[in-house]
C-alpha cells in the first residue's frame, strides 16, 4: 500500500473510532440539546453561535439548518452565528482586541434563557473562553463542542460534548455529525404551539 493511500485508511479508521465513541457517550447529549432548542426557539429564544476557522464554517452551517430548514418544513427560528458581521467583527477586533470578539456581540445579543453554542477543537480559544464566561453571567445556556477532554472550554460551559480523537480532522468531521444529529432532533422535538418572536400571522377575518 503505497503511502497516501495507506493515511487515508488511517485517517478513516480515526474517525470510525471517534463516531464509535461518540455513539456510544454522546447521543443523549445531542438529543437532549435538540429537545431543549425545541422547547426554546419556538417561543421567542435564540440561539447564538460561535468558532473560529472551520469551527466557525461548521457554527454558520448550524445556524442556517436552523433559519432555514433542516430537511422537512417548518417555521424559521432565530440562530446569530456571531463571526458571520464582518462589520461588527473588525469594529470589535480593533476597538477591544481579539479576545472581545464574541464576548461584546454575547451583550449585545443575549438575552436570559437564549443558548450559546462555542465549538473549538481544542477548547482553549480565548474569545471563546470570554464569550462563554459573558454568556453564563448574563443567563444564557452555554454549550460546547470540543475536542477531548479536559480542556478549559468545556469547563466553563454548562454542558459539553468533547470529541475523543487525535487530530483536528478528526473532530471536525465528528462536529458536522453531532451537528446534523442536533438538527435531526430538533425537527423531531419541534412543536411549535406559539409563533417565534417575528413570525408573521395571518389576522382572523372579521365580520360586519
Amino acid at each position: 500500500m503505497n503511502e497516501p493511500l495507506h493515511a487515508a485508511h488511517a485517517h478513516c479508521q480515526s474517525l470510525l473510532d471517534a463516531l464509535a465513541r461518540f455513539r456510544h457517550h454522546g447521543l443523549h447529549q445531542v438529543a437532549a440539546w435538540g429537545e431543549h432548542l425545541a422547547a426554546v426557539l419556538p417561543l421567542g429564544g435564540r440561539l447564538l453561535a460561535a468558532g473560529n476557522g472551520g469551527s466557525a464554517a461548521q457554527a454558520q452551517h448550524l445556524t442556517a439548518e436552523l433559519v432555514g430548514r433542516y430537511r422537512t418544513e417548518r417555521p424559521a427560528y432565530s440562530a446569530i452565528a456571531l463571526h458571520a458581521d464582518t462589520s461588527s467583527l473588525t469594529a470589535i477586533g480593533n476597538d477591544y482586541g481579539f479576545e472581545e470578539l464574541y464576548a461584546r456581540q454575547v451583550t449585545a445579543h443575549g438575552r436570559p434563557g437564549d443558548i450559546l453554542l462555542l465549538m473549538s477543537t481544542s477548547g482553549r480559544s480565548p474569545n471563546l473562553l470570554a464569550a462563554a464566561t459573558t454568556g453564563r453571567a448574563a443567563g444564557l445556556r452555554v454549550w460546547a463542542m470540543t475536542g477531548p477532554r479536559p480542556n478549559p472550554l468545556a469547563t466553563r460551559a454548562d454542558e459539553a460534548l468533547c470529541i475523543e480523537a487525535d487530530t483536528t480532522a478528526t473532530v471536525q468531521e465528528a462536529h458536522l455529525v453531532a451537528l446534523h444529529l442536533l438538527c435531526e432532533s430538533f425537527d423531531a422535538a419541534e412543536t411549535p404551539t406559539t409563533p417565534a418572536t417575528g413570525a408573521l400571522t395571518t389576522p382572523a377575518p372579521t365580520t360586519g
